[in-house]
């Protein structure tokens, strides 16, 4: 038997480099999050109530969570879409919700919004979240409510605090009239003086 034994030639890879045309720098991306606490956090669906067709669409898959702002307080509802961390709900927490449970599911809850900033339709919207199981479902909505609650006393409270605010301006206001109204008078009787010295 004769071996056959072909020449095999390996050829070398060139090292080849090349400079960038364009130069890109760094770029830090706000999220707008960075003032804000995560409350609550859980994987979840959503959809949304289509009117027009009368079906719920699906609108994404991710981790639905709460934040509260460190400084207002107020607590929002904010989801972002898996991979592409696209916003698919984010609004406030108000006390006009009302968790229902959608029909035929113990895991599924449902909610009108009256403004949803997400990305891709703004504006009142049906909602519902789908959640891995019966008690996940029961963590959220307690966590919902909770929510509603914390923002419904920091509503009351600002109203509180704009109508005190309200009253001292109205009182300064009066305060002002009055120095007003005393320089006015000293105005008139000096030169009411004058006239009468001259």
């Amino acid at each position: 038997m004769s071996d056959n034994h072909e020449n095999v030639t390996v050829e070398e890879e060139a090292e080849v480099h090349f400079e960038p045309v364009v130069k890109l720098e760094a770029v830090q991306v706000k999220t707008h999050e960075e003032d804000e606490d995560v409350l609550f956090k859980m994987r979840a669906k959503l959809f949304r109530f289509v009117k027009e067709s009368n079906e719920w669409k699906e609108r994404g898959t991710g981790d639905v969570r709460f934040l509260q702002h460190k400084e207002t307080k107020k607590i929002r509802l904010l989801m972002r879409r898996d991979q592409t961390l696209k916003i698919c709900a984010n609004h406030y927490v108000t006390s006009d919700m009302t968790l229902t449970p959608n029909v035929g599911s113990d895991r599924s809850w449902v909610w009108n919004v009256t403004s949803d900033a997400s990305d891709d339709c703004a504006g009142p919207q049906t909602l519902a979240i789908r959640l891995a199981n019966p008690e996940n479902a029961a963590l959220f909505k307690e966590e919902f409510e909770k929510a509603q609650k914390n923002n419904a006393e920091l509503k009351a409270k600002g109203s509180t605090a704009e109508e005190e605010a309200t009253t001292e301006k109205k009182e300064e206001a009066t305060t002002d009239e009055k120095k007003e109204e005393a320089t006015t008078e000293e105005k008139e009787e000096k030169k009411e003086d004058k006239e009468e010295k001259a």
